[in-house]
């Protein structure tokens, strides 16, 4: 790095290292098509906006086109594909010119290896276990299989390797003085000592040609012996570990320059590659690759065989991403020098810590994270680095012991689970909210009637927990069997140090293991097996997973569970001596590192898209089988989070999303209208019955898919289909006149617009019905039913006339549009006012019907958006007037701009508040369901937010809008002492006074929400 991203930080010094607490956060997705000079470009707009800080995603070096940047190859460097030292330095110069900070998201756990530029990776290859970089990689040099016996398993061929090899696809190269084998696009290192093989035949054909005393030859010699005297790849003692490293650099260089000097040594050495690239058609000449192949530190293999043998951890069972051993302080050090250096400069402010589940410890982990962030900013003298003190937006805690760096964790609390107390961070990235809000939009009411039309409908009796129970054990039994298979080989040689336990086979030990992770009701615990305690909630979570295995397994031997209950306890048997204590906890942290990945996979990757009964309830950190949340709760848990972790991230949309905010609170609508929806479904099955094709058998999609896909199109319609995208608006001018009254009608072409939007939902279902892995798989296509899916949509979309499923769909959609815009408005409101710190998803401040990745990481039409918040910011006089018109013209977005700017800007004008002021729920007489509302104080200042709910249910089929009438006389209800305090509406800039209402203070809802679906009141004198 250049000293520019250096330079010391002097506010943490000055302000006794308290941490920066974001007012509001955006989430920004760097890529090669949004660099730093882009972001730099938007901070005029985000800053309009109302946001305090910029959450990037991670920006060290990954693969060139990376969407997303957790494929890390170089921790130690900035993607340039992003930008350079001196754009970031721009971008964030910027930023601090307007007072604004930087969270960024670090990839602790994993490192991208689908590439040469992971050096690491490529060390390894090239060494073995004699790679200075072998410890670094959790690789397990010894795996039940004898033939991986120090290698790497690679499952990197889209074959057997038998008809690979022979087809001529693994070719040999020779370049600069290293010989590389190459598999398409992939490159990989060759043994040094293995240079041998290749080089041994040219030598008489060099002494032949050049005579054996020539200088030439001598050298050719000598590099050879070289070679020969390296030490071995096996070999792990520091100082043979080195001096193979440090050889063979100075051999290749040798052989390079030779090879330079003499054509006759160039020619021989190509002569001997294109030798041992072998003839196609001819199987014996590929026997000298072979040969050498086998010999390498790596064992290339199908990439089906992943599942089973692969003998390096992953994250989750994506191949390209290799496990860092984040927990040895040597690879701590080389994977966070960087990130240091760019908190230190004042470069990045506060950091969001992907996956801390896959940690060795994460508790561990943050403590070191928050330690040598205090020793970077103790050591260096004040200086002008960071904010300039009177520019920052950002509130400062009061320096809470061991945390002075803002840290939010990636952290997925499973319902009832707490984030644990002794974890050095602010808070979790949101899902909790994120979950808790929503489900508050859903009427519980309706739970059995749902339950009953979805049985109907699909045919399927579901158990939400026995599926997610199968589901687990599917996944361990494929995608993630060679974990489970390395888990049972260590719990089998633990029992092996016990006489009671010897004699548990590895069948049934492996049989046990899947069972306890198959029925762990958390995503993991947390027992840092070193100290041999063990924590009064880890203990109970570990006694439920395995009485929940032992009952659903009344055959197996109840013996083998107390064994292993023990063992995760850290209940040592007495005839354990150190050494076997010690593979005894290694055993309990491997075990930790497991159930994480087997929770997510069975649970988000496969269950949420088998079980569909509401599928905006099947979300990261949700509870599919909870029909909603209570209004209490949510209020409780705002509470709990104030006093606890107030600055935690408030989400509502992620880049791990499975759905959009706007597109679950449109699909939340149809849990107020379940005997509509049940109608619906009749007569579009009915009219959409010949468009199925049938695959080995069966009608494809089946009936659950084809559920699945009618709640995608209702919460993924836009509003604006079949016109141009933004034609209208842009030259329509003022603010007033340019939105769409409302949907248009279906083309009688495919516009491109809704090509688009086809392709888009054709793409999700192939996704989608993949994950559910029912009739097709990630790991086992069946392309015939994958096509058939994807006819399926094409003809459930096509625009021709002679289609009357589209009429027919269109204006149930536009109803269900209808109050999914108000649910979405409320449930903005309520992030935006709530404890903790609101984020904002790149480009949902308009509407946005993205759904899973990679489709929400579509570029964000910033123009739009700079361009009319310009015009919404500028409005003088009747605002009133103006929320009136965006209610009128919802369709076009500008009213969910118009509700975030107002409110993020009323939040960074009163930070305190939002960030220390209490939180006092309400509640409205006469529409005590119907109404979210709650009081924000902190020191004179105070804010009502108010939100309704259940729209469909309360307004009927009126299609009307939830304003004045609506209301009746329902009454926002007081406590006492705000008897006759005025407040000004943010948003219509209407005044309002506390008036006696039956002998109780209160507001009438009639006039609070005159103009406005929703309301945020300050006091006023």
């Amino acid at each position: 790095m250049t000293s520019d991203l250096t330079t010391p930080v002097a506010a943490a010094a000055q302000q006794q290292l308290a941490p920066r607490i974001p007012v509001a956060t955006y989430r920004l997705q760097f890529n090669r098509q949004f660099t730093f000079a882009h972001a730099r470009h938007w901070l005029r707009y985000l800053d309009q906006l109302g946001v305090s800080d910029c959450y990037a995603s991670p920006y060290l070096k990954a693969r060139a086109e990376s969407t997303h940047g957790y494929d890390i190859a170089d921790h130690s460097a900035l993607n340039p594909s992003i930008g350079s030292e001196a754009e970031l330095q721009a971008f964030v110069a910027e930023l601090h010119a307007r007072g604004m900070g930087q969270v960024l998201d670090i990839v602790p756990n994993h490192m991208g290896i689908g590439e040469s530029s992971n050096l690491w990776w490529m060390d390894v290859l090239e060494n073995g276990p004699s790679s200075p970089f072998a410890p670094y990689f959790d690789i397990d040099w010894h795996p039940f299989k004898a033939e991986l016996a120090n290698k790497v398993l690679l499952p990197i061929l889209g074959q057997q390797y038998g008809r690979i090899l022979e087809a001529g696809e693994l070719q040999l190269r020779y370049g600069a003085g290293a010989f590389t084998l190459h598999y398409w696009g992939t490159e990989l290192p060759v043994n040094p000592r293995t240079y041998t093989l290749i080089l041994d035949e040219p030598l008489g054909q060099i002494s032949a040609a050049l005579g054996a005393e020539h200088d030439h030859v001598l050298e050719y010699q000598s590099i050879m012996t070289g070679l020969t005297n390296l030490p071995l790849r096996t070999e792990t003692d520091r100082a043979k570990v080195a001096e193979r490293h440090r050889e063979k650099e100075i051999l290749k260089r040798r052989l390079d320059a030779l090879a330079q000097a003499s054509a006759e040594v160039r020619a021989a050495i190509e002569a001997a590659v294109a030798r041992f690239n072998g003839t196609p058609g001819e199987p014996r000449s590929f026997d000298v690759l072979d040969a050498l192949i086998d010999r390498q530190a790596y064992r290339l293999s199908y990439w089906r065989v992943a599942a089973e043998e692969i003998n390096y951890r992953r994250f989750f069972d994506v191949n390209d991403l290799a496990a860092i051993r984040v927990e040895l302080p040597e690879v701590f050090d080389a994977t966070h020098q960087l990130i240091i250096r760019l908190l230190g400069a004042g470069i990045v402010q506060g950091l969001r810590v992907d996956h801390p589940d896959g940690l060795w410890d994460p508790a561990g982990y943050f403590r070191r994270l928050q330690e040598r962030y205090l020793a970077t900013c103790e050591q260096q003298p004040a200086t002008n680095g960071q904010l300039p003190a009177d520019a920052d937006d950002g509130a400062h805690d009061d320096a809470p012991a061991g945390r002075p760096l803002y840290i939010l964790a990636e952290k997925i609390l499973a319902p009832g689970e707490h984030l644990p107390a002794d974890w050095p961070v602010h808070g979790t990235s949101g899902y909790d909210f994120l979950n808790a809000l929503n489900g508050i939009f859903v009427d519980a009411a309706n739970e059995k009637r749902f339950n009953a039309l979805y049985a109907d409908f699909t045919g399927l009796r579901l158990r939400f927990d026995t599926l997610t129970y199968d589901t687990r054990k599917q996944i361990m039994r494929n995608a993630l069997a060679s974990e489970v298979y390395v888990l049972a080989h260590q719990l089998s040689r633990v029992a092996e140090h016990n006489r009671y336990y010897r004699d548990f086979t590895l069948n049934s030990l492996r049989d046990a293991l899947r069972e306890v992770v198959a029925c762990f009701p958390v995503y993991r615990s947390y027992i840092v097996a070193a100290t041999d305690t063990v924590s009064e909630r880890d203990r109970a979570v570990i006694e439920q997973a395995v009485s929940r295995a032992r009952r659903r397994n009344p055959t197996l031997d109840p013996s083998i569970f107390d064994f292993l209950r023990d063992i995760l306890l850290l209940r040592y048997p007495d005839t354990l001596d150190p050494a076997a204590r010690e593979e005894q906890r290694t055993f309990v942290m491997k075990f930790q590192q497991l159930t994480g990945p087997v929770m997510a996979k069975g649970l988000e990757d496969t269950a949420f898209y088998i079980f569909n009964r509401l599928t905006s309830l099947n979300e990261v950190g949700g509870d599919p089988q909870r029909f909603g949340t209570s209004v209490s709760a949510f209020h409780r848990q705002n509470q709990e989070r104030l006093r606890d972790w107030p600055g935690a991230l408030l989400a509502s949309s992620t880049h791990d999303t499975k759905r959009s905010e706007d597109v679950r609170a449109r699909i939340n609508v149809l849990s107020e209208l379940p005997d509509e929806w049940r109608r619906a479904l009749g007569r579009w099955s009915r009219l959409n019955r010949r468009k199925k094709s049938t695959v080995d058998g069966a009608p494809a999609p089946d009936r659950n898919e084809e559920y699945l896909l009618y709640q995608t199109l209702l919460g993924a319609w836009p509003f604006d289909l079949g016109i141009p995208e933004h034609q209208a608006s842009r030259q329509a001018g003022h603010a007033e006149t340019n939105g769409f009254s409302g949907s248009a009608a279906p083309p009688a072409a495919a516009s491109p617009e809704w090509l688009e939007f086809a392709a888009r939902i054709q793409e999700y279902m192939i996704k989608a019905v993949r994950e559910a892995k029912v009739h097709t798989s990630w790991l086992n296509p069946n392309t015939q039913y994958d096509e058939a899916v994807r006819a399926f949509v094409a003809a459930v979309l096509d625009p021709a006339p002679a289609n009357r499923f589209l009429a027919d769909f269109r204006a149930f959609a536009e109803r269900i549009a209808h109050f999914g815009a108000f649910n979405s408005l409320s449930q903005t409101l309520l992030k935006l006012a709530a404890p903790g710190v609101p984020d904002i998803y790149q480009g949902t401040e308009l509407w946005d019907f993205s759904l899973v990745d990679p489709d929400n990481r579509r570029p964000v039409d910033f123009d739009l958006r700079a361009w009319w918040l310009g015009e919404l910011a500028d409005v003088r006089g009747d605002r009133a007037a103006l929320a009136r018109a965006l209610v009128e013209r919802k369709a076009d977005g500008r009213i969910k701009l118009y509700l975030v700017h107002r409110a993020l800007q009323f939040r960074r004008a009163n930070p305190e508040l939002f960030r220390a002021g209490s939180y006092t729920p309400l509640l409205a007489g006469g529409a005590e369901e119907h109404v979210v509302a709650f009081a924000r104080a902190n020191a004179g200042a105070e804010a009502l937010a108010v939100a309704p709910r259940l729209l469909a249910r309360m307004l009927g089929d009126s299609g009307a809008a939830p304003l004045g009438p609506a209301w009746g006389d329902a009454t926002l209800l007081l406590p006492a002492a705000h008897a006759g305090r005025r407040y000004r509406d943010v948003f219509t800039g209407t005044a309002h006074s506390v008036a006696l209402y039956s002998g109780a203070p209160g507001l009438p809802l009639a006039s609070l929400l005159a103009d406005f679906p929703v309301a945020l009141l300050e006091r006023i004198a």
